[in-house]
């Protein structure tokens, strides 16, 4: 078995579909390929969707859990998954037709712990082809993980990258359970370890922007879980990033973005809170908590993948948690309703 395809499943039967059926219009032999959906408690007609594509295609299965959230899916998924490579999909996208035998012929050739490749954000759900990629002009280049991220402006989404199995397993990584951000303090903790990995330049995901998904839901209670999850982010890479700069010859463009994606999750959790029914007397004690973990002030924060005006004028407002403070109590909409 050459790739398994993991994919978490809770209450997504209006986008299934077309996820399964773009895993369907492939390349490469069922015998080559599994698809794993594992329903994470899931309440609607997704599961029974799921099972009418096991019942057609031999090479998909379907497994059960009570709901634990993403990270737990896809941990199980890693447990039952037989491929030599591993692919983690969300059940709301899709990949593009006849794009598997590339990148498992690239992952058997150059033999990478990490293969990554290109990504189109969408709201359509036919962007089936595959665009024009000049594939042999260029052979790709092994690099590290530290080099990747010393270079590229790094993606935290698990879904831009087909993982080793065999390493997966030799660095005992696992998905933190219970927690959103997960992506992010997954692909970090493996980058700072791989020491082959291949950026392939070749059109294969599509991410389908869809209203109400995870990442926008706007209700409080959510909204301040993904304020906590950004934190906790920010304290996991102060432990990523300690490490190495206890390493000799580091190369400082990987700390230095490491740094800036880590002070990224503070700010976008103070834009957040902004517009959040986030207590106003725990302001103060979570940012001195940010200070303690090298995370606040902003002041690595602007750099090559956050720039421009924006983010240089808020990043220095943000960065005097007085003033931050203030801010909160005159734009805080719970606030204005209360006076």
């Amino acid at each position: 078995m050459k790739l398994s395809i993991i994919i978490p499943v809770y209450n997504v039967e209006k986008h299934i579909s077309r996820c399964l059926d773009s895993l369907v219009n492939q390349d490469i032999g069922k015998d080559e390929y599994e698809v794993i959906i594992v329903s994470d408690g899931s309440k609607d007609n997704s599961v029974s969707i799921a099972e009418r594509y096991c019942k057609l295609h031999a090479n998909f299965f379907v497994y059960h859990q009570e709901n634990q959230g993403v990270g737990a899916a896809r941990n199980k998924g890693l447990s039952l998954a037989n491929g030599d490579y591993i692919y983690f999909l969300d059940p709301d996208d899709y990949i593009a037709d006849h794009v598997l035998k590339t990148l498992i012929d690239t992952a058997l050739d150059l033999k990478p712990e990490v293969l990554t490749f290109n990504s189109q954000g969408t709201t359509s759900l036919t962007l089936n082809r595959s665009r024009f990629n000049d594939l042999n002009s260029i052979r790709p280049k092994v690099i590290s993980g530290l080099e990747y991220i010393a270079n590229h402006s790094f993606k935290n989404e698990i879904w831009w990258y087909i993982i080793s199995k065999q390493f997966i397993d030799k660095i005992n990584l696992k998905f933190i359970e219970g927690r959103w951000m997960e992506d992010a303090i997954f692909t970090a903790q493996l980058f700072v370890k791989v020491k082959r990995m291949v950026n392939l330049s070749f059109d294969v995901h599509r991410h389908v922007k869809i209203k109400g998904s995870a990442m926008t839901n706007k209700e409080p209670s959510h909204y301040l879980k993904i304020i906590n999850d950004n934190s906790n982010a920010a304290v996991v890479y102060n432990t990523i990033i300690k490490k190495l700069e206890q390493k000799e010859n580091c190369d400082k463009r990987s700390i230095d973005r490491l740094k800036s994606r880590q002070q990224s999750f503070v700010f976008f959790m103070m834009i957040r809170i902004l517009k959040s029914t986030f207590k106003k007397q725990d302001i103060i004690p979570l940012l001195d908590k940010m200070k303690s973990v090298n995370a606040y002030k902003l002041n690595a924060f602007v750099g090559e993948d956050y720039n421009g005006f924006t983010y240089s004028f808020l990043s220095k407002l943000f960065s005097n948690k007085h003033l931050y403070y203030l801010i909160f109590i005159v734009t805080n909409p719970i606030l204005k309703r209360n006076n």
